[in-house]
């Protein structure tokens, strides 16, 4: 059976600080597109590879890699809310395909997951419970943090167990391009916040999180005035990446150290190991070739935002 893989960057400051009306009509046909082809693949199944941000995976236990039997998005930065449409038997076999495989994974049976599982779903899909998902995550920010090669090989393993289903299979990467908001990080937390990073912030206080949300709009906007208010955007790094992915050398990408990444790019953008699993995962189809992909910087969104469609080569 033929696959489809649809990587998209993902931004909570939708609709909260956007760019002028042409770029996110620009950005908006690109969706549309994407959401177009998906819908004449007619996908039986999807693999969604994403990070999360102190959401749903905490300090208490953080695991590199995760894979979810049941998932339920929160909703935050007014994204979809609610459960996804998990099949749970085929969530277990890929845990123990991927243990079989020498890959440490984690399972959940009850997943919280945030705007990086919920957007690419509500926005490629038309919502989170219109196709069958088995959710992946890949600690993106939360050092330590997984390598390339792991994420590559992760993503390998999950591709070979979805090519034995005999279903159409959309994969998804989803995460930004080079960026760096303002993520806390352990080691420089204060008391509250640490305790929030160390697992309280699983159940945060509607007060908490507006102030949070209001936080990162506040960012946005002075990033826009000021580029180095924040680590800066690099999109000659994000379209050479890009490029390794299009022209399938995503083995090369192994070489390059975390530290390498944060230093060229930013602490965040560690989210593109979702887009190299994804990308693992289609080769295990076999050839496949660019159907289209996109890119540009978007500072309102703190982010190098970009697209990617790979189809398999009949």
């Amino acid at each position: 059976m033929p696959a489809l893989l649809q990587c998209l960057s993902h931004t909570p400051l939708v609709g909260l600080v956007d760019p002028d009306k042409p770029i996110l009509d620009e950005i908006n046909g690109v969706i549309a597109q994407a959401r177009k082809e998906i819908e004449a693949f007619d996908p039986e199944l999807v693999l969604l590879f994403s990070p999360d941000h102190y959401n749903g995976f905490f300090y208490d236990v953080m695991p590199p890699f995760c894979i979810g039997t049941a998932a339920y998005a929160i909703g935050d930065f007014g994204s979809a809310k609610g459960d996804l449409l998990v099949p749970a038997e085929l969530a277990e076999a890929a845990v123990q395909y991927v243990l079989d495989a020498d890959i440490d994974v984690a399972i959940s049976y009850k997943m919280q997951v945030d705007h990086g599982f919920a957007q690419p779903l509500e926005f490629l899909l038309g919502g989170i419970d219109k196709v069958p998902v088995i959710p992946v995550f890949i600690n993106s920010v939360a050092v330590p943090l997984p390598s390339f090669k792991r994420a590559r090989l992760l993503g390998a393993a999950l591709g070979r167990y979805v090519a034995t289903l005999n279903k159409r299979v959309l994969i998804i990467g989803s995460g930004g391009l080079s960026h760096q908001p303002p993520v806390p990080e352990l080691v420089s937390a204060n008391e509250l916040v640490k305790d929030r990073m160390l697992g309280s912030g699983r159940n945060l206080p509607a007060d908490e999180r507006q102030a949070r949300t209001q936080r990162v709009i506040d960012a946005a906007r002075h990033f826009v005035a000021d580029q180095n208010s924040l680590y800066p955007l690099n999109p000659e790094w994000d379209q050479w990446f890009l490029e390794q992915l299009i022209t399938g050398r995503v083995n090369e990408l192994d070489k390059i150290t975390n530290k390498e990444i944060s230093e060229k790019a930013g602490k965040s953008t560690h989210e593109v190991k979702n887009w190299v699993a994804a990308a693992a995962a289609m080769a295990t189809f076999g050839d496949y070739q660019k159907k289209s992909s996109y890119y540009r910087p978007v500072p309102e969104w703190i982010a190098g935002y970009g697209a990617l469609t790979l189809t398999s080569v009949e």
